[in-house]
């Protein structure tokens, strides 16, 4: 068969081959994800176990001859290649697993990554492929009608499904028998609490992750926080434009409004440095964790160890809080690694300060250009949050080290207790780890950290709260109208009214709902005095996670209650409340002015 004539047959047939490679792909890629969570959430028994892998491994085979088969149908294989690039990356390393494992006897991940004493590797490796094959299957649908119908929701709805989805998906997982130690399993409450908790990056739970779950579920909870973290919309549209021809227009408008970037271009460079920027300092921060636990710290081998580091790093990075150890970094084996303290805190710092401030400070093309440039400024935005951010954290080191200084840091020296300050202040922001008692705090210390949980992180962060700015625009829209001027200025820059109404209309949902939520659980559990339920409240809300000890014994209602309040605090009360609005069909016309007395 001549080129031509084979080039001809290949022209002819491929729409039919493509459907049909499609639709292959998607039901294989649901099948795999289906086995997966059979295998390692039900099955016990290894001969069955061996079969689904079998079956598991097979479909991976299928997926490279897919990929091999779409480079033989593209006419411009070079291009095609130098756009899948990641994608030929994964197809090749199953290739080489494959042959080694059943042709060879060389099971070429196994001796990787076994002889280091990472557990499970081979079912890593086949979970990992199998994901990517599930966001390949979920760009597929971007680019379907499936897609472009939900692009017609509102930018908000999708945003606020997209963590339903997470949330339920993440629950169903955690009742799996496999999941939990325990052998009745996981209840739904607690279940659908631990999934919230994970999603929207809190890190409040009503069991201990290190001792409870499997390190399948420890896995699963992981998983969790990094897409809660920064976003299910971010990951799968930075993997589309990745791995396929890239985004159109209603996807960057779409990223655009969830992402408040200053224009469709800047969202367009935002998100992939967004990406790589934050694997990047997740990556770094486990090297580093890695290199400075204590000698008290004890791993059972070398794997166990590494995955303890990118646990915490990812846990402190996304704010989330989460930890393996029974009561944190407080526990006997850390509780005195400063040092570790300080790499989590620094952690805690970047993920809080936002990535817009990131990039515009610490990025090598804007410290380029102002070295060339020395006149040029941060952006106001950075200034403003890192300067905010600076005050608060300052506020909160110098009034946790007065307040508790004959307290929970009596047993300290002078230095240990200006670190343990310093790293509440960091961590109580957003984070929720803590290096101290925290039911043994003083109720000035108490109430100090409900207002630091109340402001939270800077906006574009991992972390919540209102934000630093909301906080900052609140203020100063306050003392403006005590000075009786017209208009609010910021480094000599003039904010426009409807972003000090935003500010009021976030400020003001917020303490609406810790009020409402504060009462209704004095109702549901008035075991516990109102300045504990408040903190939990308060902590649930802006997504910190610090606890006073009373999670694990809430009722039912109070654990609901408290899972509600960590989903609208993740979502954000003005996300919400758009999202549930109504447009407006005109707002050209303006009735006459009035006054009301006020104050």
């Amino acid at each position: 068969m001549s080129t031509e004539t084979l080039n001809s047959y290949l022209y002819d047939s491929k729409l039919k081959a493509y459907a049909l490679m499609r639709r292959t792909t998607y039901v294989l890629t649901t099948l795999s994800i289906a086995l997966l969570i059979y295998a390692h959430g039900v099955v016990e028994s290894p001969v069955e176990l061996q079969v689904l892998y079998y079956a598991i491994d097979a479909i991976l085979a299928v997926f490279v001859v897919i990929y091999l088969l779409r480079i033989l149908y593209n006419f411009e294989r070079v291009r095609f290649l130098r756009r899948t690039w990641f994608e030929g990356l994964l197809m090749g390393v199953i290739l080489v697993n494959q042959v080694g494992t059943y042709l060879l006897d060389l099971p070429v991940v196994y001796i990787l990554f076994e002889r280091v004493g990472i557990p499970l590797s081979v079912e890593l490796y086949r979970i990992a492929i199998s994901l990517y094959m599930l966001v390949l299957l979920l760009i597929e649908l971007f680019e379907t009608r499936i897609y472009h119908k939900t692009l017609q929701l509102k930018p908000t709805i999708t945003f606020i499904l997209s963590f339903v989805l997470l949330i339920i998906t993440g629950s169903c997982l955690f009742m799996l028998p496999k999941m939990t130690n325990a052998p009745e399993g996981m209840r739904f409450v607690d279940a659908l609490f631990m999934a919230t908790s994970a999603s929207c990056i809190t890190g409040l739970a009503v069991v201990d992750p290190g001792t409870y779950f499997t390190f399948a579920g420890q896995v699963v909870l992981l998983m969790l926080v990094q897409l809660g973290g920064l976003g299910i919309l971010t990951f799968a549209t930075f993997f589309a434009s990745l791995m396929r021809q890239g985004l159109g227009i209603k996807q960057h408008v779409a990223m655009h409004s969830l992402m408040e970037g200053e224009t469709l271009f800047s969202t367009k460079g935002l998100l992939r440095k967004l990406i790589i920027l934050t694997l990047t300092i997740e990556a770094i921060g486990a090297i580093v964790i890695f290199n400075s636990w204590s000698s008290e710290a004890q791993f059972t081998n070398l794997g166990t160890k590494i995955f303890y580091s990118v646990f915490h790093a990812i846990s402190a990075f996304c704010n989330a809080g989460f930890s393996l150890y029974p009561e944190g970094l407080y526990s006997a084996p850390v509780q005195k690694s400063y040092v570790l303290h300080m790499i989590v805190a620094i952690l805690i710092l970047f993920g809080g300060i936002g990535f817009p401030t990131i990039l515009d400070v610490l990025s090598p093309k804007a410290m380029r250009r102002r070295m060339e440039a020395s006149w040029q400024n941060w952006k106001l935005l950075s200034r403003i949050t890192i300067f905010t951010s600076a005050a608060l954290l300052l506020f909160g080191t110098v009034f946790f080290f007065l307040l508790e200084y004959f307290n929970t840091l009596s047993h300290m020296s002078f230095v240990e207790a200006l670190i343990t300050s310093f790293f509440q202040s960091v961590t109580t922001r957003s984070s929720g780890f803590s290096t101290v008692d925290i039911s043994a705090l003083s109720e000035p210390t108490l109430l100090i950290f409900m207002i630091l949980m109340f402001i939270g992180a800077s906006p574009g962060s991992t972390g919540g709260g209102i934000k630093t700015t909301t906080f900052l625009v609140v203020l100063l829209s306050v003392l403006t109208t005590i000075r009786g001027r017209d208009n609010l200025e910021v480094g000599r820059r003039t904010i426009p009214h409807s972003v000090s109404y935003k500010a009021f209309s976030v400020f003001t949902f917020a303490v609406l709902i810790d009020m409402s939520f504060i009462f209704l659980l004095s109702i549901t559990d008035a075991q516990y005095d109102i300045l504990r339920l408040a903190f939990e409240q308060v902590s649930a809300f802006a997504t910190t996670g610090l606890s006073t000890g009373i999670t694990a014994g809430l009722s039912d209602p109070g654990k609901l209650l408290i899972s509600i309040s960590m989903f609208t605090g993740r979502v954000g009360t003005l996300t919400l409340a758009l999202a549930l609005s109504t447009k407006v069909k005109s707002t050209s016309y303006k009735y006459p002015p009035t006054h009301l007395p006020v104050g």
